[in-house]
């Protein structure tokens, strides 16, 4: 009897073993080729790296070719290639160069535990604004965001235009592009980098390999923060009715109400002078008053009353008179008696020492 947590989980260190011309030694019947373009600022790079691309896919047994004029890159097979699946990496190792990604990093696609996703962003979202915001979004400051996602998916991730390229394995770019189409749909990336830090650490305890996670991971509620902006202009609807609306009255239905209709040519015309005249004196009438209120005076406010004298706290006049007659007979500047008489004692003093 085999435990079966040991059979869904692979052995630390285990690798698939490498194909190699053994496996099929007598090569492929047919040439395969893939050709991809790319934009024209990427052709001073590519010309400088193009020589270790040719190198690097030699090794496979592929050709690669490098056209300035048409901006296109084109990868085939030769008689001598043994693997069938050299192409496929070529093919997208030229994909991952075209879309800016730097080629000590793109060559890694040769190897076999290593995969690339190009995820197409552009058409996701409608704004423009909105676009460039949510992608800044998934950078974060000074790419913050970004390299803790490289970090937890051990994939490298770069994000240039309407496309972000992920190169590395495979379970690595399953969240990664799932990361990346929630972060488009509104929804913040440090939510998912939350939760793949505590899969992180879940992973890591072997009795947990065979229970679901979903009591560890956290919920997160979506809030509409922002309520829906009411129109200014409300359109009511009108409660439905099987009868249509009655026909409006004519000029001549009107006349012959009024009895308007049966008047002569000459009584028409008098009663519409009449109504012209009216209106001209009302006119003239507003007028006169508006011109008239320049020179109607402004109101005076009222004059503040004055307050009488509470009688509550009467005034000692004999009081003041004595306070006066004493100043009066002091004169200016004059020091008072006890300090006189101090300065004649001193003074009385000094002449009986002399």
């Amino acid at each position: 009897a085999v435990d079966e947590s040991e059979l869904l989980t692979v052995p630390d260190g285990w690798k698939e073993p490498a194909f190699t011309r053994e496996d099929n030694p007598k090569g492929l019947l047919e040439e395969s080729s893939f050709a991809t373009l790319f934009p024209k600022y990427r052709e001073a790079y590519l010309k400088e790296c193009w020589p270790l691309v040719q190198k690097a896919l030699g090794e496979h047994f592929v050709n690669a070719a490098l056209d300035l004029i048409e901006g296109s890159m084109t990868v085939t097979t030769t008689k001598k290639t043994f693997d069938p699946y050299a192409i496929i990496r070529a093919r997208d190792l030229i994909k991952l160069l075209a879309r800016s990604v730097p080629f000590e990093q793109a060559v890694r696609i040769l190897q076999d535990d290593v995969a690339c996703d190009i995820i197409k962003i552009g058409s996701l979202v409608r704004k423009r604004e909105t676009f460039i915001k949510r992608r800044a979004r998934l950078l974060g400051p000074k790419g913050s965001t970004l390299k803790a996602l490289e970090l937890l998916t051990n994939c490298y991730i770069m994000v240039q235009g309407n496309t972000v390229s992920a190169l590395g394995p495979f379970s690595g770019l399953k969240e990664v592009r799932k990361v990346v189409l929630d972060t488009m749909k509104n929804i913040h990336p440090i939510y998912n980098i939350k939760t793949l830090m505590i899969k992180r650490e879940l992973a890591k305890d072997p009795e947990l390999r065979t229970q679901s996670w979903e009591r560890f991971l956290p919920k997160f509620k979506r809030k509409n923060l922002k309520k829906r902006k009411e129109p200014k202009k409300k359109n009511t609807k009108k409660e439905y009715t099987p009868f249509p609306p009655p026909q409006p009255e004519s000029q001549i239905d009107k006349e012959l109400a009024s009895g308007e209709y049966f008047l002569k040519e000459r009584q028409k015309k008098r009663k519409k002078m009449e109504e012209i005249k009216a209106k001209q004196a009302d006119a003239l009438k507003r007028r006169q008053e508006e011109r008239n209120k320049a020179f109607i005076p402004p109101k005076e406010k009222p004059a503040v009353k004055t307050k009488k004298a509470s009688t509550e706290n009467k005034i000692d006049i004999e009081a003041i008179k004595e306070k006066v007659k004493n100043a009066k007979k002091k004169k200016l500047g004059a020091l008072p008696e006890e300090e006189v008489k101090l300065k004649m004692a001193a003074d009385e003093k000094k002449k009986k020492k002399k």
